[in-house]
């Protein structure tokens, strides 16, 4: 409610403005909160007035819009589409007052009606769209994408919910509906005029035409809606505002009054559920066969509807086909929207009547892939069987592709069978299955990698085939953030302590941040930058009292790992190092170690039960060391419950060390490494991803570096790795490991915490996790010793936020655009 006293604007009726002026915008502010919500000053909620700043905002993103939509069309300019099935947006009314540059202004607006922007900002529910970095990457390129004046487009799915709710309960990840939509959200447009309707299911029809030509027709389809809503991307200091475009399902056949009015009143309405499933809930469960059906149904209908969109926009300014490749450009993200190689196919043979040959020159022109998994078991396929039922004429474009394919692989390796197995769109080992990567390379005239290593390992490893096969289409384009939400936004103090010293140039061109390095030694300038350090980490401690009910000293190292719950990505690794901690504390409670809080948060799909024990084995070991009077505080576990864009912002800033401790050569990039160095945090990491990277941009002396190396993973696994091996050799990790699979942290609950243990030793320990666990002990011994040096370790922040300058994704969009994209900037007036 507005302070009393504060000067409200005079009510002479409604006024219209999107200058930035202060009072421009509060006049904005007002007027959304009388007009748009009806709402009166004195009475207004919290929430009213997030609502009401942000359609003040909204009204000047959509200014900007329609004149860069405008100039895109009048100029008939070649955009980038894409295209991605997850976008992890976060929150957005921050993020846009600084892009627009109207951050201060507002705030003073804000401050004239009585009000805290940061408040106001907490009313904000994160956007239910993504799950992990594949999502969050997205989002960084939409931002980059626009700040670079780049005519582009995102397209995805319109989820009513999100992935789901985290809760624990005795330590266990429940899960909750994310229902992030319950009252909808003043940021989207929707577009009915645009709604596109696409077919499911059904079966083909051998058909001739009249020139005696066979044109196989796809019959007895079932019909899907496509509505799309459009939420405004704003550029970083630009007038450009491009789109991310989102289809929401819906049934053709919504309402059956006939059948309502006999009394079948769940009956009636039976298709408009079956029609809004689709985009109902991001990643449903496919560990059953509906499961996976509704997955493959959500991925056509995205793609679908987004290529429909695409051919309306192209025909509005060009008549026949021989310019699309020239005007269109499709980034798949990831192997989720590869169908469209076959629908875009589709459209060209069967509705448009071209030559398979034409229309295959033009798909491969089109299309561009991204790959983000080294893992063969990540890499999506799909029944035979399910893919006949869903998409039968798909199916059978498919099967003609890999034909073509394999007549291919004959020219080249002539009566070789294996490289036909191996390179093969369709698999025929233990029932036919459709590898949607293979799908993906082959329709794509550039396949790319996320960072120097993984390239190098698809190219070596995963694709070694395809890339003898294409020469030159495999390149790398290492992962990126935007600084602009991972510091100017995240960490406003640090982002004001940086722009005192170089000005403000550094969010639209972070190489600038090298300027910082001759502060690195500058006593006064390490003691504000620590200062800004510690006041983040006492603002965490209110979030972590808050949210996990336990009190931790701000002086204490902050031991951060987030991120997706993966075996891979070693979390179980981390709590082994955890309990050799405890266990040396319980021995020695006067042991001289610097006091230390472990900070966990991520989410486990589902229906990954390994995953979800590892969460709780985090949660009960936390549980046991907090309340352990006898280790005198040294030791802190917590594991802040849902995980998201808005918490992630809070933990970042206040990290001291960062842990990107994936088993080399699984981790395709990471970029969660890149948001924390960028704030100051210190990186424990392996060889793997972007953290090779990150060694050579900060300098070996400044990030702590252990483990087993990629040749020496693939060595130790040749050989026949055994987990028994190293339990057997190193007494600590024995007592460690039969300690967590004890009964000791699950006294009522039996072998509560087998599922982890028997991963370790019965199960193989796949992530060689006994075999990295000596070294990792080791580096965390020079960790505690280099924080004690308060000047080193304030020297060493220093210059990992000063040499971040190349994790810009405003630099992996430049190279995307020039080298994948053929894409240029269009400076909007």
């Amino acid at each position: 409610m507005p302070v009393a006293g504060k000067k409200m604007p005079k009510k002479n009726g409604f006024k219209f403005s999107t200058n930035d002026t202060v009072e421009d915008i509060k006049l904005s502010i007002v007027n959304h909160l009388q007009y748009t919500l009806g709402r009166d000053v004195h009475s207004a909620t919290q929430r009213d007035w997030w609502i009401s700043t942000s359609m003040a905002v909204r009204d000047r993103l959509v200014d900007k819009m329609i004149k860069t939509q405008g100039k895109h069309a009048n100029d008939n300019v070649r955009r980038v589409y894409y295209l991605s099935l997850e976008y992890l947006m976060g929150r957005l009314l921050v993020n846009n007052l600084h892009n627009a540059g109207i951050y201060e202004q507002t705030r003073e607006a804000l401050e004239g009606l009585g009000l805290d922007l940061d408040e106001i900002r907490e009313e904000e529910v994160d956007m239910g769209l993504g799950n992990g970095g594949l999502g969050r990457l997205a989002a960084c390129f939409l931002d980059s994408m626009a700040t670079l004046d780049l005519p582009a487009i995102g397209y995805g799915i319109h989820y009513e919910f999100g992935l789901f709710r985290q809760e624990f309960i005795n330590g266990a990840q429940i899960e909750h509906p994310d229902s992030w939509m319950r009252y909808g959200t003043p940021w989207e447009i929707v577009r009915p005029e645009y709604t596109q309707e696409i077919q499911v299911y059904g079966e083909v029809e051998d058909v001739f035409d009249e020139m005696g030509d066979h044109r196989p027709q796809w019959v007895k389809t079932k019909a899907l809606l496509g509505v799309p809503y459009d939420i405004p991307i704003c550029g970083y200091d630009t007038n450009t505002v491009n789109f991310l475009r989102l289809w929401a399902s819906r049934s053709s056949e919504e309402f059956d009054l006939s059948v309502f009015n006999n009394g079948g009143y769940v009956e009636a309405v039976r298709e408009k559920a079956i029609g809004e499933t689709v985009s109902k809930v991001l990643y449903p469960n496919d560990q059953t066969e509906n499961g996976k059906e509704l997955r493959l149904v959500q991925q056509y209908f995205f793609v679908a509807c987004s290529l429909r969109d695409i051919i309306r926009r192209y025909h509005k300014s060009n008549s026949g086909w021989d310019h699309f490749s020239e005007k269109v450009s499709v980034q798949l993200n990831d192997t989720h929207p590869a169908v469209a190689i076959a629908e875009l196919m589709r459209i060209l043979i069967d509705e448009e009547m071209l030559k398979w040959e034409d229309a295959w020159v033009i798909v491969q022109k089109s299309f561009a892939y991204t790959n983000h998994t080294l893992l063969p078991e990540a890499l999506e396929k799909w029944g035979v069987a399910l893919f006949q039922k869903v998409l039968p004429r798909h199916l059978q474009i498919i099967f003609e592709i890999n034909a073509c394919l394999l007549k291919e692989v004959e020219a080249k390796w002539p009566g070789d069978t294996e490289k036909k197995r191996i390179l093969s769109i369709i698999e025929e080992n233990g029932g036919k299955q459709v590898r949607m990567a293979n799908l993906a390379v082959v329709g794509s005239h550039s396949v790319n990698g996320v960072a120097a290593i993984h390239s190098k390992l698809l190219e070596t490893r995963l694709f070694p085939e395809f890339s003898h096969l294409y020469s030159g289409r495999f390149n790398n384009k290492t992962n990126g953030i935007t600084p602009r939400r991972w510091l100017l936004a995240s960490n406003r103090n640090l982002s004001y302590l940086i722009s005192s010293k170089i000005g403000n140039r550094w969010p639209k061109d972070l190489m600038q941040l090298t300027r910082l390095e001759e502060f690195a030694d500058n006593e006064v300038f390490q003691k504000e930058f620590m200062a800004i350090k510690h006041a983040n980490k006492i603002e965490l401690t209110e979030v972590i009292a808050s949210e996990c009910g336990v009190t931790v000293d701000p002086s204490a190292i902050f031991d951060v790992q987030i991120k997706r719950l993966h075996e891979y990505k070693r979390q179980h690794l981390n709590l082994l190092h955890i309990l050799h901690l405890y266990r040396k504390l319980l021995h020695n409670p006067d042991l001289d170690i610097h006091p230390r809080v472990f900070i966990f948060a991520a989410k486990a799909a589902p229906g990954y039960e390994l995953a979800k024990n590892i969460i709780r084995a985090i949660n009960l070991v936390g549980d046991c060391i907090n309340s352990d009077e006898k280790i005198k505080g040294k030791l802190k576990v917590v594991f802040l419950p849902n995980y998201r864009v808005s918490l992630a912002a809070k933990i970042i800033p206040a990290a001291d060390v960062s842990e990107q401790i994936s088993t080399a050569g699984k981790e395709a990039s990471g970029t969660g490494n890149m948001k924390l160095s960028l704030n100051g945090a210190l990186t424990v990491g392996t060889l793997d991803g972007a953290n090779i990277e990150i060694k050579e941009e900060v300098g070996d002396e400044n990030i702590f570096i252990f483990g087993h190396t990629v040749g020496e993973v693939e060595e130790l696994v040749k050989n026949g790795y055994s987990p028994y091996d190293y339990y057997n050799a190193d007494e600590d990790l024995r007592l460690v490991v039969d300690w967590l699979g004890s009964n000791f942290f699950t006294p009522k609950e039996p072998e509560a915490l087998a599922p982890v243990y028997n991963s370790l030793l019965a199960g193989g320990d796949p992530f060689l996790v006994l075999a990295d666990f000596a070294s990792y002990c080791k580096i965390h011994e020079q960790v505690d010793e280099v924080y004690r040096d308060k000047k080193r370790w304030a020297r060493m922040a220093i210059l990992n936020t000063a040499r971040m300058g190349k994790f810009s994704s405003d630099r992996t969009i430049s190279e995307y655009a020039k080298d994948i994209w053929n894409l240029r900037s269009v400076k909007i007036d």
